[in-house]
């Protein structure tokens, strides 16, 4: 259990994708409040700093460790010889900074980041070939990532191509598991309509890294009923943070899958929410006390 260690993402104080959201929230308020709730450990968010120097320092001063941070792979729809390039950049940076994970998703065909596509009316699915591109692409980053020592795990996530139990499932048989892992989120199974806890028995041999998120069930309901984008279900508070009482998903049957299975690594809380309705202190040491409490 104690090679259980527990990370938040910066998305509770301000979001990647819709930067608006959390916008007066600076830098050093992010860090000093993930400190202040009990985390050791964040991924890297927009408005983290580039200058290593500078973002070691600030981490150093609070005792936080860079755990992860996300990049986008474009296989569908640029060369692999460009997508490699920005890869290998982002691989150095997170190295430096000590990560041992990297994660993220195809974004070529995706329409997360579309406020005029419904997520769950409009997603995408892979065509042969497309699957194809995909797998062979990780397998050869996955393989670069692992003579850094940084083990690249794929996050599943709504309206991409690998989003419900059975895109996972065909990812997991297309791509060399010496490789490519897989990024759970508790919060992404359970949108797209999958039973978290279930997937989390089924996949925990394939898992290095994790996402502990939740979802508001009467929020959930309204984006399916007005077929919201991504974004708008996002705005509209979809997500909430492990510990809420507002919240949908049994985390303790899911930590106790991990603890059983001797999982080692990080556990990450995130969730994208408006800070100005959800003060991301105060949620940040909620999930902390809740968490830290099942593991």
């Amino acid at each position: 259990m104690n090679e259980i260690k527990l990370g938040i993402a910066p998305l509770t104080w301000t979001n990647d994708d819709l930067p608006e959201l959390g916008s007066e929230n600076t830098f050093e308020q992010c860090i000093s409040e993930m400190a202040l709730a009990g985390y050791k450990g964040c991924e890297i968010g927009t408005k983290f700093p580039r200058d290593l120097n500078v973002l070691k320092e600030s981490l150093a001063l609070r005792n936080l460790q860079v755990c992860n941070q996300w990049f986008s792979f474009y296989f569908t729809t640029k060369s692999f010889a460009e997508v490699k390039k920005d890869f290998v950049e982002h691989l150095d940076f997170i190295k430096a900074l000590g990560a041992k994970v990297v994660g993220g998703a195809e974004q070529g065909n995706s329409c997360q980041g579309n406020r005029g596509v419904g997520v769950l009316s409009g997603k995408p699915s892979f065509s042969d070939e497309e699957w194809k591109v995909v797998a062979s692409g990780l397998n050869e980053l996955g393989r670069v990532a692992l003579d850094k020592g940084i083990s690249l795990c794929y996050h599943h996530h709504m309206g991409t191509g690998v989003q419900t139990q059975a895109e996972v499932d065909r990812f997991l048989n297309e791509v060399d598991d010496r490789y490519v892992f897989l990024n759970y989120d508790s919060g992404h199974f359970y949108f797209s309509e999958e039973d978290p806890v279930k997937l989390a028995e089924k996949y925990k041999d394939k898992i290095k890294h994790i996402h502990l998120k939740d979802v508001r069930s009467p929020i959930l309901a309204k984006v399916k009923q007005d077929d919201l984008s991504f974004l708008d279900a996002v705005l509209a508070g979809v997500f909430t943070v492990p510990g809420d009482e507002e919240g949908s998903i049994d985390f303790k049957e899911i930590i106790d899958i991990f603890k059983k299975n001797s999982y080692s690594g990080w556990m990450v809380v995130e969730a994208e929410q408006d800070p100005a309705q959800a003060p991301p202190l105060k949620y940040a040491k909620k999930s902390y006390e809740y968490v830290s409490n099942l593991i």
